[in-house]
């Protein structure tokens, strides 16, 4: 039977810190992490500008959090297996692949969604 700790804030104010750092660490070392924050942006300017309604705003807001999480999936997944072996494993190979269809697949969702949202605002 697992222990548990009592709550803390300090504890709590830790989890956020650590948390907060991986994501600094992620946007400043990825590249990948970079283009998707450019894209990011460039979408949240366009939903200001063309003044998309709520339940498009969570569209957008969700997309970009899941390519997001997504990317810093993919990113641990590739860091851990550098790390567990230096050597080229077909099967590693593999895991390291799947990790990066599952970020196109989020990206590829995403951008149908802002198509299915801004093409109407473009051109209407």
């Amino acid at each position: 039977m697992e222990s548990r700790q009592p709550f803390t804030f300090r504890k709590q104010r830790l989890s956020f810190y650590y948390a907060a750092k991986g994501l600094a660490l992620f946007f400043r070392f990825e590249r990948n992490a970079r283009l998707h924050l450019l894209a990011a942006g460039l979408v949240i300017a366009a939903s200001l500008y063309f003044r998309i309604s709520a339940f498009e705003t969570m569209l957008v807001a969700i997309s970009i959090g899941l390519v997001w999480m997504a990317e810093m999936f993919n990113t641990c997944i590739e860091k851990l297996i550098d790390f567990i072996s230096l050597e080229k494993h077909t099967q590693l190979g593999i895991i390291k692949d799947l990790s990066a269809g599952a970020v196109l697949i989020s990206s590829l969702v995403a951008l149908v969604t802002g198509l299915i949202i801004f093409i109407p605002k473009i051109f209407l």
